[in-house]
């Protein structure tokens, strides 16, 4: 029986690299969501003042 290649077995090198130096970027520029920002929204959901999602910066 031969193994089907799964969709992970073919790396594109330049296509990582490019993904990596982009995300760099975007957290360079500070286009993410922190930590605590996430932690806080995520420890309100069912609470009453439930928290809306937060947005990059926070």
């Amino acid at each position: 029986m031969t193994l089907e290649p799964a969709i992970f077995d073919d790396i594109d090198e330049a296509d990582d690299a490019a993904a990596i130096t982009e995300a760099r970027a975007e957290i360079a520029a500070g286009l993410f969501v922190s930590h605590e920002a996430t932690k806080a929204w995520l420890l309100s959901w069912g609470a009453p003042n439930e928290l809306p999602p937060p947005k990059a910066g926070d």
